[in-house]
């Protein structure tokens, strides 16, 4: 299973979008259990994946050693806005599967959104770590209002990284941060999604499979079937606080649903299956596919039925685009182009939600 582990509760951004460090009430910002602590909950899973979480972790690489030192698993990934990539030591890097680095596309929209110097900041970082990273480097983009999501996505995969994900910056958010969701979404996002998809699928045509982790992950559910949210929240994915809680999903550690015990009175398969999604998602036709997307949208309808149907439409447009490449694929696999399996993407849970 995996296990998105908060090192601490501080971040050195202010993004607009999220707002900086957790407040003390939610959880505290240190660490309050003994890595003998974690080392007796976590070790108990031969499978387990450690995912460095925050705030910011890589404010505490120091307590990342000594996890990574301590603590078997059989794969370690690393959530971080970048600016401290270049202070992890060679030897730990390496020992790292995935690192997914925040930066929302060009320059003036990161910027925007995180603050100004900050996309340069990271890809400075990005590129000072890739000479010497093995693993999968993933672009991990926030989606708001001033995205083009063709632009953006296409621009960082001309930069260093393997893989570009990108989470919406829905429900959340409060619905009034947007000026128009509706009208963003039908006149700049779906239609983006569209046209992606069509140079995805050209570049795939032409011998390479360009790293769209939503588009990837969405063509291995349609390939080898899975049940549940993608991001695995409350099935065989969870969240250990600072404090030695286990969420179902790291998001909201403050609602009551979420709580599922602590490291000392649970075992990692106490916790499995715990949590479900609910309707109206079971009886959508898409559900196989998108698995309701998010467990914390779908229990905390933040922007009632009527935000919770037009964020799944965006959903549906992308499974839509999906179906069609699909079909281009399986040609292509006939045509002995490619195996089936160069399609099966993410090949852990590396924290990729994988439905925006």
């Amino acid at each position: 299973m995996l296990y998105i582990t908060f090192l601490t509760g501080v971040c050195n951004l202010n993004c607009r979008y999220c707002g900086g460090s957790i407040p003390e009430e939610v959880m505290p910002h240190e660490i309050q259990y003994s890595i003998e602590d974690l080392k007796n909950f976590v070790e108990k899973d031969k499978d387990a994946i450690i995912a460095f979480y925050g705030g910011e972790p890589l404010l505490r690489i120091e307590k990342m050693k000594e996890i990574m030192d301590n603590i078997r698993a059989k794969r370690f990934v690393v959530q971080t806005n970048g600016i401290f990539l270049h202070k992890i030591p060679e030897e730990y890097l390496n020992r790292i599967d995935a690192i997914l680095v925040s930066i929302d596309g060009v320059p003036e929209v990161t910027n925007y959104y995180r603050g100004n110097g900050v996309y340069e900041i990271v890809v400075d970082r990005v590129r000072k770590i890739r000479e010497k990273y093995k693993g999968d480097l993933i672009a991990r983009m926030a989606v708001s209002e001033e995205s083009d999501i063709y632009r953006d996505v296409t621009h960082l995969l001309s930069l260093p990284f393997d893989h570009v994900h990108w989470q919406l910056n829905v429900v959340w958010a409060p619905d009034d941060s947007w000026h128009d969701f509706d009208s963003w979404v039908r006149n700049s996002y779906n239609p983006g999604i569209t046209k992606l998809a069509k140079w995805w699928i050209e570049e795939i045509k032409n011998g390479r499979i360009p790293g769209i982790v939503p588009f990837q992950g969405v063509i291995k559910r349609m390939f080898w079937p899975e049940n549940g949210v993608p991001c695995g929240a409350g099935r065989d994915a969870f969240a250990i606080t600072t404090d030695g809680r286990i969420l179902a999903c790291p998001i909201g550690g403050e609602f009551e649903w979420n709580e599922l015990g602590d490291i000392w009175n649970k075992k990692p398969e106490d916790v499995r299956n715990s949590v479900e999604i609910e309707e109206p998602c079971l009886s959508c036709d898409i559900y196989p596919i998108c698995g309701g997307r998010c467990l914390f949208a779908n229990k905390e309808r933040l922007w009632g039925m009527s935000g919770f149907y037009k964020i799944c439409g965006t959903v549906r447009h992308l499974v839509d685009e999906m179906n069609e490449a699909r079909v281009e694929i399986e040609k292509l696999i006939d045509e002995g182009k490619y195996k089936k399996e160069d399609f099966y993407y993410p090949p852990f849970n590396n924290t990729t939600e994988i439905i925006p």
